[in-house]
């Protein structure tokens, strides 16, 4: 199990001068931890931007520095190095992890010309048939589960979840595996286990909340204002069939501040899974 990488994720000086930011350093950092987190392997891409002008260049569109006979063999060059390592590998790559507008590793956008514009680069655009990812959606991969715990039926389901989410290499953090079980705490395990729960959500990338029941649960339901207010992405499961009127399902303010799936087979898709690419 591997991913092609573009090589300033592991190396951010084939980048051009001036253009990497420390959010870029910490998105770079968070994908890399995902691939070990889950045992894949980093295979870096060659850097036709690096190769063509050097380590040390200004930053430029595709139109502005690359557009030239002998970069565009460079490109079939290193397009046919890329397929042959496939091929002798066995098996294809989960996806390429690339970086926006990147004129030659962009996913979603590229500085083709002096605009940016939506589309691949020129390099990852020689690989349609491989699945393509922003390092910054790749690196979103650490997921709270806000659900009820309170029957063995419950904490099944719960694991059930997470069970499907780590299929789809997301990293979950699971409230029933942190002590919130028991109906004897003290006043100051209430407090750590309150903490511990708060400071969960302030490090998560989204929340995946269960909001079945006639009323959703109210633990569940702080848990996502909590993240909704701190500007996290919040998918809620509804697979209850009732509703409690002709626009909602069970409460107005829980779905507007969600995107609301009804199977729970339809989460991974809902959180950007990039594996469903492929499916």
């Amino acid at each position: 199990m591997y991913v092609l990488v573009a090589p300033c994720i592991q190396n951010p000086a084939c980048r051009a001068r001036g253009i990497t930011t420390d959010e870029d350093i910490r998105c770079f950092g968070r994908a890399l931890e995902r691939c070990r987190r889950f045992s894949i392997e980093v295979v870096p891409l060659p850097c036709p931007e690096t190769i063509y002008l050097g380590p040390d260049r200004e930053p430029g569109s595709f139109l502005d520095r690359f557009a030239t006979d002998e970069f565009a063999a460079l490109l079939d060059r290193l397009e046919s190095e890329v397929r042959d390592a496939i091929r002798a590998r066995g098996e294809p790559p989960l996806a390429i992890v690339g970086v926006d507008s990147s004129p030659t590793c962009g996913v979603n956008a590229t500085y083709y010309s002096s605009e940016r514009q939506p589309g691949r680069g020129v390099f990852l655009a020689r690989f349609p048939d491989i699945p393509a990812i922003d390092v910054k959606e790749f690196a979103r991969y650490r997921v709270y589960l806000a659900a009820p715990l309170f029957s063995e039926a419950e904490v099944t389901y719960n694991l059930a979840l997470q069970e499907l989410l780590e299929a789809h290499l997301f990293d979950v953090y699971l409230p029933q595996e942190v002590g919130d079980t028991s109906r004897t705490r003290s006043r100051e395990e209430h407090r750590d286990i309150f903490a511990q729960h708060a400071a969960a959500l302030r490090d998560v990338d989204a929340v995946v909340a269960v909001i079945d029941g006639a009323d959703a649960d109210s633990g569940t339901s702080w848990e996502m204002g909590y993240a909704y207010a701190l500007g996290k992405r919040v998918v809620a499961l509804r697979t209850d069939f009732r509703v409690v009127g002709h626009h909602e399902r069970v409460n107005l303010m829980l779905e507007e501040s969600a995107a609301v799936v009804t199977k729970k087979e339809d989460l991974p898709r809902a959180l950007g899974s990039f594996l469903t690419a492929s499916s």
